[in-house]
């Protein structure tokens, strides 16, 4: 059995290296993705759902030298189900309301261009990938 997933957002917060006690480098990130729709009644909803990375050995160090809060990333990985549950991580936010939160190990990360262009706008075209210290394409 196999299952993959594949996610495009920003990241939430800086990323964080530490090490196992084997000395294999670890980083962990969060990455949001979001969606916007306007339901039967007219109403627009923004959605957004959150994802906990874990990136492992030299991709770890790549990970925490180069991406930053804000930053946008292509990753594709293995969902880890909570161990409890057996679905996401469920916990309450500061305000009272139920969040989640999906675990998932990294296979690749890819490093996306941010898409400012230098007059501080959005750009149409996402470029090449000038500062990303792989340099591959983008698959898509």
């Amino acid at each position: 059995m196999f299952q993959q997933i594949t996610i495009v957002g920003y990241l939430g917060r800086d990323p964080e290296m530490r090490f196992t006690p084997s000395g294999q480098a670890v980083t962990s990130f969060s990455v949001a993705t979001s969606r916007s729709y306007t339901t039967n009644a007219g109403q627009k909803v923004d959605e957004t759902t959150w994802f906990r990375i874990s990136v492992w050995g030299s991709q770890a160090e790549a990970c925490s030298q180069y991406l930053k809060k804000g930053r946008p990333v292509l990753v594709v990985g293995r969902l880890r189900p909570d161990p409890q549950t057996g679905g996401p991580n469920v916990y309450t936010r500061n305000d009272g309301t139920a969040g989640a939160s999906f675990e998932v190990t990294a296979q690749s990360v890819k490093f996306l261009p941010s898409g400012r262009s230098d007059s501080g706008g959005y750009q149409e075209d996402m470029g090449d990938e000038q500062d990303s210290p792989e340099g591959d394409d983008i698959p898509f």
